[in-house]
């Protein structure tokens, strides 16, 4: 069994991205695990690349990426992805896409395989906050999380994914006034508790289409 674990280097003027601190302190949590981390560029294109060379490169059966979500008050378990790259700010590397597909000739959007409902009631039992998000935005993120699916139907077959977002840190929030955040603590156990359940029994979950709850 193994799982990898993605998260996103620092965007959009911050100096950290919980989402890459926290998943290279899961394997800590889970010693008995196989866990692989990697971490992403905040940059369209490049970040479903270089997931997919790490999908080729360790075959898993389980892929959770994760990333920042500022202004979110809980571990957000995504639901669906869209065929869509509408970017607020630039990325990495200066690239803004405005309103334009993912992949040409694609479906509009693809359901996260993971059984968010039962990570879900797992993290509330952890006394963990966790919602299930309908929206993983138009950034790089949601491009990721598509791609992911995307290349997952068409060329992984049994293995399942999704995407988390993660809210701020305390000390990214600390200086600009009062904004959501949670404890780097908190997020780690949040994701070792994922991957752990979703290790459990992934050839059921895929056959399921991630509908167990």
């Amino acid at each position: 069994m193994r799982v990898l674990l993605t998260g996103f280097e620092p965007f959009g003027g911050e100096q950290i991205n919980p989402s890459w601190l926290a998943v290279q302190r899961v394997p800590e949590l889970l010693p008995d695990l196989d866990i692989v981390c990697h971490q992403l560029p905040t940059v369209f294109g490049a970040a479903l690349q270089e997931l997919r060379v790490a999908i080729e490169d360790h075959h898993p059966q389980v892929v959770i990426c994760t990333g920042q979500a500022g202004g979110r008050v809980s571990i957000s378990l995504e639901r669906v992805a869209i065929n869509l790259m509408d970017a607020r700010i630039p990325d990495n590397a200066g690239q803004q896409p405005l309103d334009e597909a993912i992949f040409e000739d694609a479906p509009s959007a693809y359901f996260t395989t993971l059984p968010i409902k039962r990570l879900r009631q797992r993290l509330a039992r952890e006394g963990i906050p966790a919602e299930i998000s309908y929206s993983a935005g138009t950034f790089v993120c949601n491009n990721v999380f598509y791609g992911l699916m995307h290349d997952l139907q068409l060329h992984f077959p049994g293995v399942i994914g999704g995407f988390v977002h993660v809210p701020y840190l305390p000390e990214q929030v600390a200086s600009r006034g009062w904004e959501p955040s949670m404890s780097l603590s908190t997020i780690v156990k949040a994701l070792a508790v994922l991957a752990e359940e979703c290790s459990k029994n992934p050839e059921d979950i895929a056959a399921s289409g991630g509908n167990i709850c």
